[in-house]
């Protein structure tokens, strides 16, 4: 079977979120479809295959860290639109069925592809104890991001203060579900992004991930609501470094960016 590397939220290869896609025919046990997702060893591997016509979705989606599986995920959900539009094996606007309900991916015509999720509901929390020491940095305010995030998203004073986190992952392991989410205003705008952020998530094995589109699902309603404009750009700034169109739409949020595939072959199992 074929299997594809995907670089998701970007325009060029070695940059972006990788993601292992493979499309099947159905879903093999679970206990195959993770051992995959151990081999590819990147933050996400998604696994669709196609449904009957005429419901209320064309292609089964899931998606596994090396660890485990997940609720949500955008940069792997680019990914596998962005094969089934380059392959021929799916035309025009794709709705997936997924953990979190049907997720649409529409193609545009310069290439980028909008994903349409549900918006992130944040609940104001207090900073916990210990994480502005775990980050390494002192935080300004901190959000609940909900179930199907499952984040701890906090604000942090710059952008300089963002970019040059060194965190303590085991400590951070203990603050939330899956992880942090640092963020920050733009230091200049002109740069092409209105906010900054950064992932940490070592509860599903990922220390840092490079551009995740869940966690804008929670960074888009915060910053449209501080920042008083529905439509931004943010800058995931990892290693590799990413952008995400973001849009507000009440209780949907749509996540816009570009892929590359950088790999492909045969799966020998």
């Amino acid at each position: 079977m074929r299997i594809r590397i995907v670089d998701a939220f970007t325009d060029r290869p070695f940059a972006g979120n990788p993601a292992g896609v493979l499309l099947l025919d159905a879903f093999p046990d679970d206990s195959w479809l993770q051992d995959v997702a151990r081999e590819v060893n990147h933050a996400e591997t998604a696994f669709a295959h196609p449904l009957p016509a005429g419901g209320e979705a064309d292609w089964a989606l899931r998606w596994f860290t090396p660890a485990t599986e997940v609720a949500l995920c955008g940069h792997a959900t680019l990914a596998t639109a962005h094969v089934l539009h380059t392959t021929g094996a799916h035309q025009g606007p794709v709705r997936f069925s997924t953990r979190s309900g049907v997720l649409v991916a529409e193609p545009g015509e310069d290439g980028t592809v909008t994903l349409d999720f549900p918006t992130a509901p944040l609940t104001a929390v207090d900073v916990p104890e210990g994480v502005a020491e775990a980050l390494g940095a002192p935080v300004l305010t901190a959000f609940d991001t909900g179930p199907n995030v499952g984040d701890l998203l906090v604000e942090l004073a710059d952008e300089k203060t963002v970019r040059s986190l060194r965190p303590d992952l085991k400590a951070l392991a203990a603050y939330s579900e899956r992880g942090i989410i640092a963020t920050a205003r733009a230091g200049d705008a002109d740069l092409g992004h209105d906010f900054v952020s950064r992932c940490f998530f070592p509860n599903v094995g990922i220390d840092e991930d490079h551009v995740t589109g869940s966690a804008h699902t929670a960074l888009a309603p915060y910053w449209s609501q501080r920042l008083g404009r529905a439509a931004l750009t943010g800058l995931q700034a990892s290693p590799r470094s990413g952008l995400v169109r973001t849009e507000v739409r009440g209780a949907r949020t749509l996540l816009g960016g570009r892929a590359v595939t950088v790999v492909e072959g045969d799966l020998l199992v």
